[in-house]
């Protein structure tokens, strides 16, 4: 079976988790039952092998990356991302029933956090009919980045976790 990791990153950091969660899954099931891809890139039919679907997207005003935040974050220097991200996507993936689904984000770490990018895709897949875990935020200290002290290593221990929850 195959866990297939769905990413949206203008900056690099929100890539970086998703990979070190694709770690943390391949240290349980192996690097071949692993895939990672940009939003841009994803199927639009989730194939037959693929039995763990993880999604992650930073954090763009208390929600999912749109067409503006985008805009404003190319402005600051992210890179030209093309096609699709995560929350459009969603709205057009097709989900096999009783997949297991997990999301993530990265976020500036806020004492309270309103909203977040894991629980917007984690609403919009449950309209479309999934069963979705809301997984954790991975902070970043600004918009740009970089990472926080200990981020990688936590993804790749909540990778380990997702993989040992879901079988081989």
């Amino acid at each position: 079976m195959t866990a297939l990791i769905v990413t949206e990153s203008l900056f690099g950091n929100t890539l970086a988790i998703a990979e070190a969660i694709g770690a943390g899954i391949a240290e349980v099931r192996g690097r071949d039952g692993v895939r990672v891809v940009h939003a841009s890139e994803a199927p639009a039919v989730i194939p037959t092998d693929v039995d763990l679907l993880v999604v992650g997207a930073p954090t763009h005003t208390l929600s999912l990356p749109n067409a503006g935040s985008r805009r404003d974050a190319r402005r600051k220097g992210a890179a030209e991302q093309g096609g699709a991200g995560v929350r459009e996507w969603i709205r057009t993936v097709d989900l096999p029933p009783r997949l297991t689904v997990a999301t993530f984000d990265t976020s500036i770490h806020l004492r309270i956090q309103l909203g977040t990018a894991a629980r917007a895709a984690a609403g919009a897949l449950r309209r479309r009919g999934a069963q979705t875990t809301v997984g954790p935020s991975f902070w970043v200290t600004g918009m740009e980045g970089p990472l926080a002290d200990g981020e990688l290593p936590r993804a790749t221990a909540w990778g380990r976790e997702l993989a040992a929850r879901t079988g081989p």
